[in-house]
């Protein structure tokens, strides 16, 4: 178990949660999300977005279109919206609702969708000769990744910079560590951040390709596991100056303490067999919040459910902590790739304000000489004053980030 020397705390800035708002499979909103993670709801269904008769995978963690629907006073039309910048509209509109003088004075938004879910029809189109002059336009207007972001602040009326973050499954969660740090710096003193992804055919046939989703139940740290299931979602998250909230009155949900990042560059797809890449992330999120390892309630896990992730993921934890509760909730929504991390940093304070742990749901046994205490297919009520959300990525790319309760 790793020993590490207190920070010197009043040399940064703390940072304050201030609203937040989440659209995932488990729910609109942070009420409904919480009860179904509580009450370990498996909210994977059969692909109805596309056809998936030659793929090995046939599941996804998917959000219907007919709850995607956004207030008509936006100034917005909304048939012309991608669905993705609806979801990114609701769960702004939730975050916005518990702080409604929040103004951003910059946006950074993590995401994989510029080239996909955007392009892709455009794409499509081009080859088969099925665009009009007419339409393209639309279509190239909505390829871009900070398109959802964009439409987003117009309709509530923000007008802040956007920063987006594109480092594959980690990029929800670096574009939160990246505004913590732009705060705790000093520099700014309100930043909206988050991330959102949608489902496309092009990215779900192409892990199926990849043979990393699996046909059966997604697993996650089960010895039997045998692949992910892909998800959808967007989650946003309004940071700002602890002090400054404190001053205006601002209700404080959780207070973010730690921001760690590791780049193993071990393989373009596999992370390094010793869990190096992880355990560093999760070693420097500890150090930049001053917490010894033991300081840690709860950990929400990566846990892609992959045989490679969840053994190198599940090496460091157990190098790293001792005892430590562990769950994924990727096998109740399934992984929403950029979205992810921004996802599980909303999932991480409600189980704090809920003080409970989420389930790791389809768990039967784990890796053998793996010693994990693994929150298996029940939420458990738990006193949690410190969490830790991971999200790795393609290419050696992690990140970790740690929350706390706030004072009573």
């Amino acid at each position: 178990m790793a020993e590490y020397s207190e920070v010197n705390q009043r040399s940064v800035t703390r940072v304050a949660v201030v609203g937040m708002g989440i659209v995932s499979p488990l729910g609109i909103g942070t009420t409904e999300t919480a009860t179904a993670l509580r009450e370990g709801r498996d909210c994977i269904s059969p692909v109805n977005r596309f056809p998936v008769d030659h793929c090995r995978c046939k599941t996804a963690g998917q959000i219907s279109d007919a709850r995607l629907t956004c207030p008509q006073t936006l100034p917005l039309r909304q048939e012309r919206l991608h669905r993705v910048a609806r979801m990114t509209i609701l769960a702004l509109g939730e975050a916005l609702a518990s702080a409604p003088h929040f103004q951003p004075e910059l946006s950074v938004l993590g995401t994989t969708s510029g080239g996909m879910t955007y392009g892709e029809e455009y794409y499509r189109g081009l080859k088969g000769k099925q665009i009009s002059k007419r339409k393209a336009p639309s279509l190239i207007a909505n390829y871009t990744p900070q398109k959802a972001i964009m439409d987003a602040q117009q309709a509530f009326g923000l007008s802040a910079p956007c920063q987006i973050i594109a480092n594959a499954c980690a990029s929800g969660t670096n574009a939160v560590g990246h505004a913590f740090d732009c705060i705790r710096s000093g520099r700014y003193k309100r930043i909206l951040t988050g991330g959102y992804d949608a489902l496309s055919e092009l990215v779900f046939v192409g892990f199926d390709s990849l043979q990393a989703s699996t046909p059966e139940r997604c697993r996650p740290f089960d010895q039997d596991r045998t692949g992910l299931v892909l998800g959808e979602g967007a989650a946003i998250l309004l940071l700002e100056d602890f002090d400054s909230a404190k001053a205006r009155g601002a209700e404080i949900l959780a207070e973010m303490v730690g921001y760690g990042l590791s780049t193993d560059n071990h393989h373009l797809t596999q992370p390094n067999p010793s869990g190096s890449g992880p355990f560093q992330a999760m070693e420097s999120a500890l150090k930049s919040a001053g917490l010894r390892a033991e300081n840690i309630d709860y950990i929400n896990a990566h846990g892609t459910a992959t045989p490679q992730n969840d053994a190198t993921e599940g090496k460091a934890i157990a190098e790293l902590f001792e005892g430590v509760a562990v769950s994924s909730t990727k096998g109740m929504m399934g992984h929403a790739l950029g979205a992810a991390g921004a996802i599980e940093a909303v999932i991480t304070i409600l189980a704090i304000q809920n003080q409970f742990m989420p389930a790791n749901i389809n768990f039967r046994a784990g890796d053998a000489g793996l010693e994990l205490n693994i929150v298996a297919n029940k939420s458990q009520p738990a006193n949690l004053r410190m969490a830790l959300s991971n999200s790795f990525g393609f290419g050696g790319t992690n990140a970790s980030v740690i929350f706390q309760a706030t004072e009573p």
